[in-house]
């Protein structure tokens, strides 16, 4: 176990004395959910580099690694131990992304573990090899929200200028995914969703100009190859990048592209993502195609369309983005389910008719509404099936019947949904 730096223990005990006259059962397990992420799956390196396991399984995922360890940035200026502690996670993800910028999960060595019997271009420090959008996105965002807490340039050393430089090449490459060199291929899935159609290239595509992403966060293969709350999610960090190649490398090139980049994009998204749904006006997809093909669904894995306005894409009062919101908490979401002690998103990662805890903790996120907010907040401390830990997903009917029990992420995310209602 990690020591716990004791601005995080103040913090701890202070959203607890907060919580506890309206919200007793929040109050009680918010402190384990808060620390779990440092107490039980941080491990500080002698490089000076942070690997983050995501839980239950033992490999860092980028995405969920900037995640996890959310919630303690915002206090990182007040402890050196701590900021330390943040830096090494992101320095480790420049690292990895520089390995191997198509790769979703990590090693911590180079060992071979992992799904190395998948059909793509793998090396020892690979865990997973699936191209997700999203794994560029979550370090650059982590970036972001370290430099605007601690001021500390420092981390903008080489490595972090390799990175910046990688993502941007990257999501310039899968614009044009008919002449991109990733492929990948699972020999026996589990599921026909862990594994690319068309001999590992996955769906066909026009050009949009947004990025194609392969995979989803949830791990799962687009059915249409342009994910739309993933490049919603890069139009926000291609303005970061753009800034810190600026402002930190003089490299007037990469802020360039960068910046023309995400303009492409949120052209792309703008022409060929809204869709005119019939009872709830314009909506955005959850993927296209660039060939006049939509889906209509949203999945609790973040990002999200649900998570447009935490992801800093739109606001929670933007009117697409409110009828959006209509659609995928309602049961023309596919994977939207209602049961006696919970309604919310699933995903098709889990077995039908499940919700996932991340979703009820990014629907109170970006709520607007403070009724709403508290309901949302009990409904996640009263279906823990008494662990006091938030898992993947739960049966909405039955919450005794949930899926991993040890998920950092998850207790990540309803820590930093707890804390806005204690603190705001």
């Amino acid at each position: 176990m990690n020591s716990v730096p004791q601005v995080l223990l103040d913090v701890a005990a202070d959203v607890r004395t907060r919580l506890e006259p309206r919200f007793p059962e929040v109050a009680a397990m918010f402190r384990q959910c808060f620390l779990n992420t440092l107490e039980t799956t941080v491990r500080r390196l002698p490089d000076g580099t942070t690997f983050v396991l995501t839980g239950d399984i033992p490999a860092m995922w980028l995405r969920d690694s900037a995640s996890q360890i959310e919630p303690y940035v915002r206090y990182a200026a007040h402890d050196d131990d701590l900021r330390a502690m943040v830096r090494g996670v992101i320095r480790r993800q420049a690292r990895y992304v520089a390995l191997d910028p198509y790769a979703n999960a990590f090693n911590e060595n180079p060992d071979g573990q992992g799904h190395h019997d998948d059909r793509t271009e793998l090396t020892p420090w690979v865990w997973e090899r699936k191209w997700e959008l999203d794994s560029l996105c979550h370090p650059l965002r982590l970036l972001h929200l370290y430099h605007t807490a601690t001021g500390d340039a420092e981390v903008f050393d080489e490595d972090v200028h390799r990175m910046l430089t990688v993502a941007v090449a990257t999501m310039r490459a899968e614009q044009h995914p008919e002449s991109s060199a990733y492929r990948f291929e699972r020999p026996h899935p589990e599921l026909p969703t862990d594994t690319l159609v068309n001999g590992g290239r996955g769906p066909e595509c026009g050009y949009t100009g947004m990025v194609r992403s392969a995979f989803r966060p949830s791990d799962d293969a687009c059915t249409y190859g342009y994910l739309v709350p993933a490049n919603m999610f890069a139009v926000v960090v291609l303005g970061h990048v753009a800034a810190f190649a600026h402002d930190f490398y003089g490299d007037a090139a990469l802020a360039a592209d960068a910046a023309a980049l995400r303009d492409e994009i949120e052209e792309g998204i703008q022409r060929h993502a809204i869709v005119d749904h019939p009872r709830h006006g314009p909506v955005y997809a959850y993927e296209t195609d660039g060939l006049g093909n939509h889906l209509l669904m949203d999945d609790a894995n973040i990002p999200s369309l649900l998570s447009i306005p935490y992801l800093g894409y739109r606001p929670a009062t933007d009117e697409t983005y409110r009828n959006t919101r209509a659609f995928v908490l309602s049961p023309g979401n596919p994977y939207y389910s209602e049961g006696r002690h919970a309604r919310g998103i699933g995903s098709p990662h889990t077995k039908p008719g499940q919700v996932w805890p991340m979703s009820l903790a990014m629907q109170g996120l970006t709520s607007t509404d403070q009724e709403e907010r508290a309901e949302l907040l009990a409904t996640l401390a009263a279906t823990t099936a008494g662990t006091g830990y938030i898992h993947e997903s739960f049966d909405p009917d039955a919450p005794g019947v949930f899926t991993r029990p040890w998920f950092g992420w998850a207790n990540s995310l309803y820590a930093q949904f707890a804390m806005e209602v204690a603190l705001t």
